[in-house]
């Protein structure tokens, strides 16, 4: 498949991953006075009503037949509940850029997951592409020359890695008459049946706690309706038009997108060496996409 073909594929990743780039400050933004299970919970929540009312309005909205439930539910349960309660609270010993990055090291897995559940073919320029890119995304976690790095949170990264990569291999197997719209809202709703209970259980009791501000459940608002909405609707189309190993390497663009992000907006240093790391990641990412008249396929 030619990169030519898929002009639409590429631009629409690059959106979704510069959104969930930037998600991480929001998130962080949020955590200042909602519990991270209450943020989510009400991040997929409002994704849900926003994703309902927009298929209904564009008459998108397909119903879902029951031989499919099983498979919708398991996938909620993967992706958002499990990714995104690890990632959230992953983010409370994390810096931002720093939780963007150990993300990032899902390309390097993704393809393997890809031939041995779809038997997803994949050229050995996307593997060295994707392993220059890494060493691109290695020179943006060092800070005054250590690896800053917390046992807990390195857990809670591995856990998203493998269930953003199951959530990929889930996106392939839908069957290919729902639309993204319908693919998305139902995997959302489906989230809600493990979400609301572990709300209940974990934050309910806590929540005369809790304090509100316009600023953070501002900061849920935008989660909702771009990261958790246009960016999941998005992803889905270009994981089901490139495949998994591609789509999994523009992963690596967001932890350059979040320092990018944070410079801009919060004027955070960026020293030279993270624009070395950011060049690397992005000529990785080229190489990692190029097709070749000649190659060897695993």
């Amino acid at each position: 498949m030619k990169a030519s073909n898929n002009i639409g594929s590429y631009f629409a990743v690059i959106i979704a991953v510069s959104i969930w780039a930037v998600s991480y400050v929001f998130t962080a933004q949020a955590l200042k006075d909602f519990r991270p299970l209450s943020i989510i919970t009400l991040r997929i929540s409002l994704a849900v009503l926003f994703m309902f009312i927009y298929a209904k309005a564009t008459k998108q909205l397909q119903p879902m037949e029951k031989k499919d439930r099983r498979f919708f539910i398991l996938t909620g349960m993967i992706q958002p509940f499990i990714y995104f309660v690890s990632e959230t609270y992953g983010l409370q010993l994390l810096s931002p850029t720093l939780a963007s990055v150990m993300l990032s090291t899902m390309p390097l897995f993704a393809p393997f997951f890809a031939y041995a559940f779809l038997r997803e073919k994949f050229t050995w320029n996307n593997i060295v592409g994707i392993v220059v890119s890494l060493c691109g995304v290695m020179l943006l976690i060092f800070e005054k020359e250590q690896l800053v790095v917390k046992p807990l949170g390195i857990v809670l990264v591995i856990i998203c890695i493998t269930t953003a990569i199951l959530y990929n291999v889930a996106l392939r197997k839908v069957p290919s008459h729902y639309n993204n719209v319908s693919i998305v809202f139902y995997v959302h709703l489906s989230s809600l049946l493990f979400f609301y209970p572990t709300w209940c259980l974990v934050d309910l009791p806590h929540i005369h706690e809790m304090t509100f501000s316009w600023t953070a459940f501002g900061s849920v608002l935008v989660l909702a309706l771009f990261a958790s909405t246009t960016a999941y609707i998005l992803y889905a189309g270009v994981v089901r038009t490139i495949g998994i190993t591609r789509a999994a390497a523009f992963s690596n663009l967001q932890p350059g997108f979040t320092a990018l992000f944070v410079w801009i907006m919060f004027g955070e240093s960026l020293p030279w060496i993270k624009w070395v790391g950011i060049s690397i990641v992005i000529l990785g990412l080229f190489v990692s996409q190029i097709s070749f008249k000649r190659k060897t396929s695993l």
